[in-house]
């Protein structure tokens, strides 16, 4: 095992969770899942900053089908707009597990940002949660002036499989001509089987483990359509014209592999890209802001790369 690339608090981090013996999500049912995430989610996390507007709302994503959403304004006057998607397997994770997370972006970047509760598996399998970004995407391009978003500086962004959907409506955006000044992607899976060499060498024992990733796999997706973009847009015939990105990975992720790629295939095709390799630190370190310096200052790197995109 490669616990020797840990920074000492990482590892420390670590064995206090290994120490808790918390059952694993995947010896879980879907609904006890969402439970013991929600009640750990923010334990780490970075105290929920004051702003000057939090309000929640709703989102409609068809005429038949209206989500919960949560918008967070740091000031009185917001420039841009950032809808962000959480993580969490496509299965877990919610409002409640990423309002830290929210509350610091709006801090750092002086946007707003509305926060989607969109639709999880099993209940609502592939590509329910695609569709449930992409709709939130276009309804705010087209209505949220009316609700005093500002609709002319648009990004999407989320954490890893939130950040799989952002990478995915970026695309979608392009494709539809929608305006999208930036996709923040953070620690997000890209490719289909989980079979890179970090998959390899994270595979036990750095909080997201192997048997977790299939797992939420199984819960959202049939084998038959992993290879389907809008599941592992690694595999996207075409990226280019897709909004400029800003990627944050961490060094002992399995996921670390297939963000380097997808930054890669970004750079080929013309794509300006911001990247930040974290090292010493697993997946979800972004949510350990009490904790971790890396996960402060990856927040404040994230806060300004998505201010300097909603500069004039």
């Amino acid at each position: 095992m490669s616990t020797h690339l840990l920074t000492p608090r990482m590892a420390s981090v670590l064995e206090r969770i290994q120490r808790a013996r918390r059952r694993p999500f995947h010896a879980l049912t879907p609904e006890q899942a969402r439970v013991a995430y929600a009640t750990a989610a923010e334990v780490l996390d970075m105290p929920r900053a004051r702003l000057a507007r939090v309000e929640d709302l709703s989102v409609p994503v068809s005429s038949a089908v209206t989500l919960p959403a949560r918008r967070y304004r740091a000031h009185a006057e917001a420039r841009g707009t950032l809808l962000y998607l959480h993580g969490g397997g496509f299965t877990i994770g919610g409002l409640e597990t990423h309002d830290s997370l929210c509350r610091q972006l709006a801090l750092h970047s002086g946007a707003e940002v509305l926060a989607l509760d969109y639709r999880l598996a099993p209940e609502h399998r592939f590509p329910t949660a695609v569709e449930d970004a992409w709709a939130a995407l276009r309804w705010l391009h087209a209505r949220g002036r009316t609700l005093g978003f500002d609709t002319q500086r648009l990004a999407v962004g989320g954490d890893s499989a939130g950040g799989t959907l952002a990478a995915v409506a970026a695309i979608l955006a392009r494709d539809h001509d929608l305006p999208l000044r930036a996709q923040l992607l953070i620690t997000p899976g890209t490719a289909a089987h989980a079979d890179t060499a970090s998959h390899r060498l994270f595979a036990n024992g750095f909080l997201l483990d192997a048997t977790t990733i299939e797992w939420f796999f199984e819960q959202y997706i049939e084998r038959s359509m992993r290879s389907d973009w809008r599941f592992a847009p690694l595999h996207a015939g075409d990226l280019d014209g897709v909004a400029p990105a800003a990627i944050l990975l961490a060094e002992c992720d399995p996921l670390v592999d297939e963000g380097l790629a997808y930054a890669d295939r970004l750079r080929a095709a013309g794509v300006e890209v911001a990247l930040d390799l974290v090292r010493g630190v697993t997946h979800d370190f972004i949510k350990m802001g009490r904790v971790l310096d890396e996960a402060r200052h990856a927040q404040a790197w994230l806060g300004s790369s998505l201010k300097r995109t909603f500069e004039p």
